[in-house]
């Protein structure tokens, strides 16, 4: 095998990498990356076994087609210290060699044979559907920072993705909760799809964002029974699905939170996040004390002291409620509008959050006690 690739395409792809392949691996092929050079084009495939990247380069010089499988993060320490734009070249040197050359710089790196690489090749012609990038990473943006981290309920630790139908028309619906708040964000489908409901894993979700951040254009979906695959222009990503049945979370949605608070977004996201600095660990509830068109918010801990400030706001009655600052800030920090509508019915019933500017995506949030 022999070939020479540009140092900017290669480190990308090698970027996108390293968000698959463990660091901690047991079998040392895992910590490798499989490299294929053939028909003009370099293929590139990293995996964790339940995760299997591909991306493909094209615009390379192959003088040797072949394949063999090296270190994913020494080759990418050592690609990314290259001179940007660089061509680097590439060839087997010996059963277990791959010498790497650029410039003045020279490396033989340790390789395994590419027979031993894990790779399985699965059927996912059925039920294909298309959705834009920028919807899909909407989904996921929307929903990501909801996700549960409590290993004991595994099929929380996800985005469930499913079909929802409203007035007749088709929706690719996200949902996400870790039991203290929720997400919930839906982007309008072309026409109905075949498609199984999904709880898809949080890294999955966080390297599918990586990856839609670079691209503008169409992603295919298609899922069998365990796995979900995405295709973008020249990358494939396939996951395993999360196990599990997610909860009701339409029954969570409050119904009938009556008294409506409407901030300016940037001033609220400015004013919280200045008022928790107080708070060392963000764990202390912000308190909110309601009057006619005022907010004082106050964070009180024992430790470090307290912080108070007050703005102007919509809201009609009387209400002192709290709430986890990070939750809000998550939140906040991902409306759209120049308002942010807190819909309340007590102290000890769940907020609903609403953006002006995106009717499709709606947040709980439970308060907090004290």
């Amino acid at each position: 095998m022999k070939f020479s690739v540009n140092q900017q395409d290669l480190q990308k792809s090698l970027g996108y990498c390293q968000g698959v392949i463990e660091k901690r691996s047991t079998l040392p092929i895992l910590s490798n990356i499989l490299i294929e050079a053939a028909n003009s084009k370099l293929r590139i495939t990293a995996t964790d076994l339940d995760l299997i990247f591909v991306n493909e380069i094209s615009n390379i010089k192959i003088f040797d087609e072949g394949k063999t499988t090296t270190s994913s993060s020494i080759m990418f320490d050592i690609v990314r210290k290259i001179p940007s734009g660089s061509q680097i070249n590439f060839e087997n040197t010996g059963e277990s060699k791959l010498q790497l050359e650029s410039s003045k710089s020279l490396f033989n790196l340790n390789s395994i044979n590419a027979s031993e690489f894990p790779i399985t090749d699965e059927n996912f012609n059925e039920n294909e559907f298309s959705i834009n990038s920028k919807d899909l990473l909407k989904l996921l943006n929307k929903c990501k920072f909801s996700i549960s981290n409590d290993e004991t309920r595994h099929y929380l630790s996800g985005i469930f993705f499913h079909q929802t139908q409203t007035d007749d028309k088709n929706f690719l619906t996200a949902a996400a909760t870790d039991s203290h708040r929720m997400s919930i964000s839906k982007v309008r489908l072309k026409n109905k799809i075949e498609f199984e409901p999904v709880i898809l894993p949080k890294k999955t979700i966080f390297q599918l964002c990586s990856l839609l951040e670079d691209y503008d254009g169409e992603v295919k979906i298609s899922n069998i029974k365990s796995k979900i695959k995405f295709e973008l222009n020249n990358s494939v990503l396939i996951s395993k699905l999360i196990d599990g049945k997610f909860p009701n979370y339409i029954q969570v949605v409050p119904r009938d939170n009556q008294k409506k608070l409407e901030i300016d977004l940037k001033t609220f996201l400015n004013s919280v996040d200045r008022v928790a600095s107080v708070s060392l660990d963000k764990k202390d509830g912000v308190k909110f004390n309601l009057t006619k068109d005022n907010l004082d918010l106050s964070v009180n801990n024992t430790n470090s002291g307290d912080g108070k400030e007050s703005l102007p706001v919509k809201f009609e009655t009387d209400l002192d409620i709290s709430f986890n600052s990070r939750y809000l800030l998550d939140i906040a920090s991902q409306l759209n509008g120049d308002n942010i509508e807190i819909y309340l019915k007590d102290t000890g019933s769940p907020a609903l959050i609403k953006d002006p500017a995106d009717f499709d995506s709606i947040y709980v949030v439970m308060p907090m006690k004290g």
